[in-house]
């Protein structure tokens, strides 16, 4: 079994609520999460990204009592597909960078929806 297959094994979280991702060096919006795992995301983007790039995100995910944490990731991008919407694109990113106690959480967050169903 190769890394890749491991990555995209691991536990995944759909995001049904709105949750903003932001382009920490652009300073803007730039999409919304779709799922999640601790190794990566999947994002419908609303603004261009550049394949293969390196991007340092921010996003918030619900804290130990419902306070929004805001998390810091380094991610690569490793592909995008076009929406049927226009300047809409569904974008899958790797992390390679996550702070210990980010990871921590984010596992934490992802596992609260695996034992609900």
């Amino acid at each position: 079994m190769t890394a890749d297959t491991d990555t995209r094994r691991a536990p995944r979280r759909q995001v049904a609520e709105l949750v903003p991702v932001t382009d920490m060096l652009a300073e803007a919006v730039v999409g919304r999460l779709g799922n999640i795992s601790e190794t990566g995301m999947l994002m419908l983007a609303s603004a261009p990204m550049h394949d293969d790039a390196l991007y340092q995100l921010q996003f918030a995910i619900p804290g130990p009592n419902g306070q929004p944490l805001a998390l810091d990731v380094g991610a690569h991008q490793l592909w995008s597909e076009q929406t049927h919407a226009p300047g809409q694109a569904w974008v899958g990113f790797r992390f390679i960078t996550l702070s210990r106690e980010h990871r921590e959480l984010l596992r934490a967050w992802i596992a609260q929806e695996t034992s609900a169903v």
